[in-house]
């Protein structure tokens, strides 16, 4: 397999085309999950993804929420993104529901065919497990009950599929996103995670 421009091959691969030709390298054919490279993901079989994802980046205060409309020959649109800021003031209760809220809101107002979210891995300690996952849960949850198929995705598969390289840096992730949705402001660090999720998700997916 060939090993090129990483933006060259999202956007011949959006556009359904062949990849462009590129300098040799050795073949890969691990999955992401085992650390194979950004070409070894997928077959130049692989039809493009189209419809829109809602990518999510759950956080019980500040929960993002991007949704990203892919079709063929076009690179992908950012159609409303938001950061959901809960203030500390507010119960845990209040929170939770809010988050559902805004899940809901989104699959209310647009034709969403996935739903995408990032796992969360790694937490110091089991009280801020908890709170994560009751964050998850009522976005899951409101996903669930709107008829949704939900993905989840490692922050490392993320980088991965996004940017190339899984030891990305957030700003880096946050920079590869914007350039690739051609957007000229800057999205709050929560909203490119979220956009990052549902990039993710429309570059390795498969029926």
């Amino acid at each position: 397999m060939a090993r090129m421009n990483v933006r060259d091959m999202w956007a011949a691969k959006l556009a359904g085309g062949p990849m462009p030709a590129a300098k040799a390298a050795p073949t890969r054919s691990a999955g992401l999950g085992t650390g194979a490279g950004v070409a070894a993901t997928f077959s130049l079989q692989r039809a493009p993804f189209v419809g829109a994802v809602l990518g999510i980046d759950p956080s019980l205060r500040g929960t993002g929420l991007a949704l990203i409309e892919f079709a063929p020959s076009r690179q992908p649109v950012l159609l409303r993104c938001r950061t959901l800021k809960i203030p500390s003031s507010r119960p845990m209760s209040y929170a939770l529901g809010e988050i559902h809220k805004a899940v809901a809101t989104f699959l209310t107002d647009f034709k969403v065919r996935h739903v995408a979210l990032e796992q969360t891995i790694y937490v110091q300690n089991f009280q801020t497990a908890q709170i994560l996952g009751a964050a998850r849960g009522a976005a899951i949850s409101a996903a669930a009950l709107g008829g949704m198929d939900v993905f989840e995705y490692a922050p490392l598969r993320v980088k991965q599929a996004v940017t190339g390289a899984g030891r990305a840096s957030k700003e880096q992730l946050a920079r590869t996103v914007m350039a690739m949705l051609g957007h000229g402001a800057v999205l709050a660090a929560d909203e490119a995670d979220a956009a990052g999720v549902a990039l993710c998700h429309a570059f390795t997916w498969r029926e």
